[in-house]
């Protein structure tokens, strides 16, 4: 009669030995979404239809529903050490913007609803703001990547009839692509936190 616990101990080490590099991949994935730990000198937005702030840290659930949904892969979880602030979903202009894209998904996918629906002219995760003195059209560069990819267009933003960059507070989402596209350094155009 075999030796089970030899067959056991045989079938155990050949699972491991399959399992292992599926396990290192799915690692390796995961952690090519994950950005380092969020920049403390950088604002924490939120994805789009959050709570304010104190009410979406009580509601979330910290799931990743919004994190896997996002067609952009624009929503990250925030590694942090602060218990109260880990896993919660953010964005960051720097890394990838929100697009406002069509399916909105990140708010349909949200159980707890600490992000609520709204429509893609309502949301306010931030708001740009331009600052002229390092934009490239004060030095006669002919540049518009702000407004070429804001995906609320001129309700956003677009040139005044002089050519200056002028931000529409009413119609700004703060998704943060006009930042992303800003090609000087320190960017002429920004997101900033509105104060709730």
């Amino acid at each position: 009669m075999p030796d089970e616990t030899g067959r056991r101990g045989f079938f155990k080490e050949a699972l491991n030995q399959l399992i292992q590099p599926v396990a290192e991949f799915l690692d390796d994935k995961v952690s090519e979404h994950l950005p380092a730990e969020q920049p403390s000198n950088r604002p924490l937005f939120r994805p789009p239809g959050a709570l304010p702030e104190a009410e979406f840290l009580e509601t979330c659930h910290r799931c990743g529903n919004c994190v896997k949904n996002c067609p952009a892969s624009a929503i990250f979880p925030l590694q942090t050490p602060q218990s109260d602030l880990a896993n919660t979903p953010y964005i960051d202009p720097e890394e990838q913007p929100c697009v406002i894209c069509d399916s909105l998904a990140c708010m349909y996918v949200c159980p707890s609803g600490a992000l609520q629906t709204v429509y893609a002219e309502d949301i306010k995760m931030g708001l740009a703001v331009f600052s002229a003195e390092t934009c490239l059209r004060t030095k006669d560069v002919e540049c518009t990547y702000c407004v070429d990819t804001c995906p609320m267009g001129e309700d956003a933003i677009h040139l005044r009839s002089d050519g200056v960059v002028e931000v529409i507070d009413a119609g700004c989402t703060g998704c943060g692509v006009c930042q992303y596209a800003c090609p000087t350094s320190p960017k002429s155009i920004v997101i900033e936190l509105l104060v709730e």
